[in-house]
């Protein structure tokens, strides 16, 4: 059971943002501190990609854990919900079709993707490595 009301649980999950949360924020600033120029959720694209950067035709994908699931578990925000998990199932299972899926109508574009998950932000060389992949990408 739920430890609060389905109202307060509602609200709750109505102000989870899903722009300029503070990992999509950090990727940013690390970009553009190095020189990278690029667009903000581009509607142009399938799936709104978190930075488009023109000039390398690469799109970067900062996912949340919790709500996109990365396949290895590799943090604790990776768990199932312990109430409502048959909803849960099913949401989280049309997350990850829906990313696939804009992943994949994105390299038929000619675009390259990159993915940031937000648990490994934590490690020293996640952004460096992203900063070879792009360069890779020219």
């Amino acid at each position: 059971m739920d430890k609060v009301s389905k109202e307060q649980r509602s609200r709750n999950m109505s102000k989870i943002r899903h722009k300029n949360t503070k990992p999509e924020i950090l990727v940013r600033k690390f970009l553009h501190n190095r020189g990278f120029r690029y667009r903000l959720h581009d509607k142009k694209l399938p799936g709104k990609p978190d930075l488009v950067l023109p000039k390398y035709k690469t799109c970067i994908f900062v996912n949340g854990c919790f709500w996109h699931k990365p396949l290895d578990k590799r943090c604790g925000n990776c768990r199932l919900p312990k109430t409502n998990k048959n909803f849960w199932k099913k949401k989280f299972s049309g997350n990850l079709k829906r990313d696939a899926s804009n992943i994949e109508a994105i390299k038929n574009l000619g675009w390259k993707t990159v993915l940031i998950w937000e648990c490994d932000l934590d490690k020293p060389n996640t952004l460096t490595r992203l900063e070879k992949e792009i360069q890779i990408h020219k």
